[in-house]
């Protein structure tokens, strides 16, 4: 199952001289690693939350899955009324409130792929032509433009790909 997933990160020119498709190649990479990471852990690791964090590996997961929908969509108010799966349980500001089990891992999995070939299909659409700047409190500084935005996100994606890392360490 895994070289399915990672085989559904190949990425397609944009056509807009190269800045996006740069952007979009490293944000599949980013989850591509992430990918690899949880699937070279048990539950019983994904779902620890050590000393020091109030997260887990499961969580920084399910997380970026989310918050690149926010943060595309909802934030510049692009689709502010999309339905994201898994919304509130893994938004800014949540943590894990129980076990996360593995079908939920699984159709996380699955949304890594599908919501950033979404957003890439929606970039190369125009669907990102109009969008109210805003910025985070991660990072403060306000966003104008869709590549801004998904610079943002992969920054944000490696953010969390970092905590779960350092989490690695302390579940082995």
């Amino acid at each position: 199952m895994k070289n399915n997933f990672i085989n559904a990160f190949q990425y397609t020119p944009l056509g807009d001289g190269g800045k996006m498709e740069f952007i979009f190649k490293y944000i599949r990479r980013n989850r591509e690693l992430f990918l690899e990471l949880v699937n070279g852990l048990s539950i019983e690791q994904l779902n620890t939350i050590s000393e020091g964090f109030n997260n887990n590996i499961a969580w920084n997961f399910g997380h970026i899955v989310v918050s690149t929908q926010l943060l595309c969509y909802v934030r510049p108010e692009v689709k502010p009324d999309i339905d994201i799966l898994f919304k509130t349980k893994y938004q800014k500001g949540s943590k894990p409130e129980g076990f996360i089990p593995q079908e939920e891992i699984d159709t996380l999995k699955q949304l890594l792929v599908l919501t950033i070939n979404a957003i890439e299909e929606d970039a190369k659409n125009n669907v990102f032509k109009k969008i109210t700047p805003y910025s985070t409190a991660t990072y403060g500084y306000e966003m104008n433009t869709t590549e801004e935005i998904l610079t943002c996100t992969l920054a944000h994606d490696s953010l969390h790909y970092g905590y779960a890392l350092a989490q690695k360490k302390l579940v082995r």
